[in-house]
């Protein structure tokens, strides 16, 4: 390990949790390159936004929260969401010199000598002391299994290979998930397929009237709770329901959003449920998720027998030196903010109670 190089903090992941973190090192006297590196496999600013398909236009994002230190203003709500956040984010790296190299992948964190962390990743080996994971989702899409799968003859893909609704046209679409992302292909891919039905698991929770601090704190909290339990996390999402907004009402009204009981299996046509009920589909499109992307913290056993990683505040339960950003109740962006905060003054505190080894 002749290449290996030495820092006290390494964060894992540029998006809004990363760039969060970052922010807040720099302010608490951290030297990009000497005291923290950022390390992004996306191939430029952006984190997973640079990859959303083109007919998500800025206007249609929800929620989407300012990094701190710098608002973002005057954007155009016509312009897709990939190239207003993606600047955004590439104005902030610049104007706060985070210095994020890319792109590089982190294949592994391991336990090191002295009591430091080791980051190999595909520009060489890092030891740290401190480590901050930023690495969202996106990487890990959710794919359901269902019975008869591999004998369809149509196209299957995911909402992370998403290209907009013009592709569908003339088609017969099956969207699979009652989530923000199902109902938002839904609503613009009706108007160009020839058909289209909407399964999901359980019945969509439509939520009216304003989401207001003391729901999202609420919401949080239930996420929060699974993750001290060492449960996978739910995203915060799940637990506060579609808005229900004039499209949404629209797609109701029109019969675009006619939820269907989920299918009980995959035909070389379509989809069958048990009742024998058949669809024809050309197309079905996952609209079901994403798990956290966490595989390369594997060697340091940080899961729970729950299949999450239990955590307290930002930090494992049984590694205080990992930080999980965007994990859990921080998957969002205000929260991500929040959490990279968080993180940085325990770190700091970790940090000098435990001197660095000569």
């Amino acid at each position: 390990m002749n290449n290996t190089r030495e820092v006290e903090v390494v964060v894992i992941g540029a998006g809004q949790a990363g760039l969060a973190a970052a922010y807040h090192l720099r302010r608490s006297g951290f030297e990009p390159d000497r005291g923290f590196v950022v390390l992004d496999h996306s191939p430029a600013p952006g984190g997973a936004w640079q990859f959303r398909w083109p007919s998500l236009t800025y206007g249609k994002v929800h929620g989407m929260h300012a990094l701190p230190g710098m608002e973002l203003t005057d954007a155009d709500p016509a312009r897709p969401s990939a190239q207003v956040i993606g600047a955004y984010f590439d104005r902030y790296e610049r104007t706060f010199d985070l210095r994020v190299r890319r792109p590089v992948d982190v294949r592994a964190v391991r336990e090191g000598p002295g009591g430091r962390l080791l980051v190999e990743t595909s520009d060489g080996v890092w030891s740290t002391r401190a480590l901050i994971n930023a690495t969202g989702t996106w990487d890990r899409p959710f794919w359901p299994r269902y019975p008869g799968q591999e004998t369809f003859r149509g196209r299957q893909l995911h909402t992370a290979q998403y290209p907009g609704p013009e592709e569908f046209a003339g088609q017969r679409v099956v969207v699979v998930g009652g989530g923000a992302s199902g109902t938002q292909h839904l609503l613009e891919i009706a108007s160009y397929a020839a058909a289209t039905t909407w399964v999901t698991r359980r019945p969509p929770v439509f939520r009216e009237g304003p989401f207001d601090e003391g729901a999202g704190r609420a919401a949080v909290a239930l996420v929060e709770e699974r993750v001290r339990q060492g449960l996978p996390p739910r995203s915060v999402v799940s637990v506060t329901g579609l808005p229900l907004n004039d499209a949404i009402r629209q797609g109701i009204e029109d019969g675009v959003l006619d939820r269907q009981p989920m299918f009980d299996r995959i035909t070389p046509t379509g989809v069958d449920w048990t009742d024998g009920r058949h669809i024809d589909a050309d197309v079905i499109l996952w609209a079901t998720g994403f798990r956290a992307a966490i595989d390369h913290l594997a060697p340091l056993r940080l899961r729970s027998p729950g299949g999450g990683i239990r955590m307290e505040g930002t930090h494992a339960a049984v590694d205080p030196r990992v930080h999980l950003v965007g994990y859990g109740p921080s998957a969002s962006t205000i929260g991500a903010n929040r959490a990279g905060r968080a993180a940085v003054r325990d770190i700091r505190r970790l940090l000098e109670r435990e001197p660095a080894v000569a």
